[in-house]
């Protein structure tokens, strides 16, 4: 196609990633500028993923537009979505500027398209992956010369946690210090080939959208809690250089043990704060029940569970302890949906008698699916596109 009828198109996929050392709280809400440093591990894409597409032509009528799991969002009053589009124009129009033979993209409408293999709002870090793919799509896009970690700027005013998914592996976001948010980006600590052996298993709770809204709930837990001064100020620095060095030498000890106090300090400012948020249930605490008897039973630390702002628990484990770990969940859980595919089907059942029977019967009637995953590489750039040739979403599955 040539002339003004051309789509110009890129589609990318990006990961999940799943915080151990957690991000809870904004020192600037406009730029999503946290109070703390976090760390995360990216999911591996085989089980979790964003995909999007993102496309732009002269045919297209503006404005710009997003459709995502086949429904429309509305982007013009997403204050978010907007400043990451603004931001990535503005990249491409200094491009176009130095080069008068580049094609005005940055003039175009862009149109948007995105699916989640996963629910989303379920608590499972959507919107991270989901601008994560959105930002490299549109970079893509637009040919942009700018490194994973400067497009972390641009995807934290999306989605703070969003800006760890632009890489694989081990992932640190540093707070920063500068009011501009110029420092506050993402870092890889360690890549998938340093540590490939660990493995995660997700336990979906329920999918209903969560009772208090992320942003909603980390500004009353900056404004009210009596705790979260001390975490944001001495607690978490001190931890995220604990973290770092266990994950560079590999000793998982350390790694399950920190990722556990960190889990529950946040969750302790958050029922600090008032009124207090609650975000893990009983499910939730038969899952750390469990958690806890298994490596009681091995006499060391084989896995670790942290939660999120929600009830659902990752349970974080190395693959040579799968069946000390995993396998528990597998024979209290064994026909719920999620335990196919490379990193379900190698958990054998582990029956053993010692959970005690009320967290066995909680997590039989509370937990819905699982996902079974492991630590993977950050957003690909795939041939896939869910915007036809002719400029038209392809109808979602």
């Amino acid at each position: 196609m040539s002339g003004s009828s051309q789509i110009y198109r890129s589609s990318t996929t990006a990961p999940v990633n799943i915080a151990v050392i957690k991000y809870w709280g904004k020192r600037d809400t406009a730029l999503n500028l946290p109070t703390n440093s976090s760390l995360s591990l990216t999911l591996s894409q085989k089980s979790l993923r964003a995909h999007t597409t993102a496309s732009c032509s002269e045919s297209f009528t503006s404005p710009d537009s997003l459709i995502l799991n086949g429904e429309k969002e509305d982007i013009q009053s997403s204050k978010r979505t907007q400043a990451c589009l603004k931001n990535l124009r503005s990249l491409r129009e200094k491009l176009e500027a130095k080069d008068g033979s580049l094609p005005k993209l940055s003039k175009l409408t862009l149109r948007l398209v995105s699916a989640n293999n996963f629910p989303t709002a379920a608590g499972l870090a959507s919107s991270a992956a989901g601008f994560a793919a959105l930002v490299r799509a549109i970079a893509d896009l637009y040919e942009l010369p700018q490194s994973p970690e400067e497009l972390s700027i641009i995807a934290r005013q999306g989605s703070g946690s969003a800006c760890r998914s632009l890489m694989g592996g081990f992932v640190a976001w540093r707070a920063g210090t500068k009011e501009d948010g110029s420092d506050s980006l993402a870092e890889e600590v360690a890549p998938v080939s340093h540590w490939p052996e660990m493995r995660a298993l997700v336990l979906v709770v329920s999918a209903e959208k969560k009772g208090v809204s992320s942003t909603a709930g980390m500004q009353t837990t900056v404004e009210t809690s009596t705790l979260a001064r001390a975490r944001f100020s001495e607690i978490v620095p001190r931890r995220m250089k604990e973290i770092e060095k266990a994950i560079h030498e590999k000793d998982f000890e350390t790694f399950a043990r920190i990722t556990m106090q960190d889990s529950n300090s946040f969750h302790a400012i958050c029922l600090d704060s008032w009124p207090p948020i609650h975000y893990m249930n009983d499910v939730s605490r038969a899952a750390m029940n469990a958690v806890e008897t298994a490596n009681r039973k091995a006499g060391k630390l084989i896995c670790a569970y942290t939660f999120d702002a929600g009830p659902n628990a990752v349970i974080y484990y190395l693959e040579e302890h799968t069946h000390q770990a995993a396998g528990v969940f597998k024979s209290i859980l064994p026909r719920i949906p999620g335990w196919e595919g490379e990193f379900g089907e190698m958990i054998r059942p582990n029956e053993f008698g010692s959970l005690e029977q009320k967290s066995l019967m909680t997590l039989k009637a509370g937990v819905s699916r699982v996902i079974c995953t492991g630590v993977g590489g950050g957003p690909e750039k795939i041939e896939e596109h869910l915007v036809d040739e002719k400029g038209i979403a392809v109808p979602h599955e």
